[in-house]
């Protein structure tokens, strides 16, 4: 517990507990980028392949759970499965190149409280973030709205002095950025930005089978006859295999609903070539970034589009 003397106050700097939290790294002049997802796997499925391209030129990338997971399975709960779960999350991150955390929140019952609007803001002062990036508000579960709410609430606060003041303040507001999704309503996803991740595509797959608990036994809402459909352990190569024929189809389709967004980014010709997509939205909270602010913000984009 960390205790910070201001006009003669005590703050007092009560961090939700956490699993998996890694060192902050210094401050090299590369881009810092963090990545909220509601459970450990969202922020792997909708930024992953983003994420490796970032650390392939050095950049640092923090994957973080807002929640731990633990009734995310048909068969088990409790602590053993938050443990599980970070450990499978852990390992993505690594495979990746990243680092990842996940916060000790009950699954399910996530709440855009102001202690947990505390803790998302020290996160991003502490990973001193360039981007962030989170869920939009509208979703079918109410740990991923909370998530997008909690982390727009944070997008002016990061800078306050006085809010939070055991954290040193952001000196400049992040871009905030929504990943995809599906939903129509108040207004459909809209595609501001969209990354190929050809080039990092099976790397992701590789990376995603360490997520056993979701990508092969099927999470919540499945069953022991839904979990025998996927290979078994023993058979790692059909395991990825199996895996990567489901990703192809998913990432596939971003590609080709935001082709609009990679022509906009790569030009014509390359981005009518992009197989694989993740996209995402400029929040309008926080910093706005010019056209050619992104292409800095996205340094694997070609300068010019042709």
């Amino acid at each position: 517990m960390k205790y910070v003397t201001v006009f003669g106050l005590i703050f007092v700097a009560a961090f939700a507990p956490a699993f998996g939290q890694d060192a902050i790294p210094e401050d090299d002049g590369k881009l810092r980028i963090i990545c909220f997802g509601a459970h450990p796997d969202d922020a792997e499925y909708k930024s992953g392949g983003t994420a490796a391209l970032w650390a392939k030129q050095g950049h640092h990338v923090k994957l973080v759970s807002v929640t731990n997971g633990d009734i995310g399975h048909w068969q088990m709960a409790g602590g053993e499965l938050a443990k599980r779960r970070t450990a499978e999350s852990a390992e993505v991150a690594k495979r990746l190149g990243v680092t990842s955390q996940v916060l000790d929140i009950h699954d399910g019952e996530l709440l855009p409280t102001l202690e947990n609007r505390r803790t998302i803001v020290r996160l991003i002062r502490q990973w001193n973030a360039d981007i962030v990036i989170a869920h939009r508000p509208w979703d079918y579960h109410p740990d991923h709205r909370y998530t997008g709410v909690l982390v727009q609430d944070a997008a002016f606060m990061v800078t306050v002095p006085f809010f939070c003041p055991d954290v040193e303040p952001l000196k400049k507001n992040p871009v905030f950025l929504y990943s995809s999704d599906r939903f129509q309503k108040p207004y459909p996803f809209e595609p501001d930005i969209a990354v190929a991740v050809d080039d990092v595509f099976d790397q992701k797959v590789k990376a995603l089978t360490a997520l056993e608990s979701q990508t092969f036994e099927g999470g919540a809402l499945s069953s022991a006859e839904q979990a025998a459909k996927s290979p078994p352990a023993s058979q790692p190569e059909l395991r990825e295999a199996w895996l990567k024929e489901r990703w192809v189809k998913r990432q596939g389709n971003e590609a080709k609903q935001f082709r609009s967004a990679l022509v906009r980014w790569y030009g014509e010709e390359k981005g009518q070539a992009v197989k694989y997509a993740e996209a995402f939205e400029i929040c309008e909270y926080g910093r706005q970034p010019s056209t050619a602010e992104i292409r800095e913000l996205f340094p694997f984009f070609p300068a010019e589009t042709e």
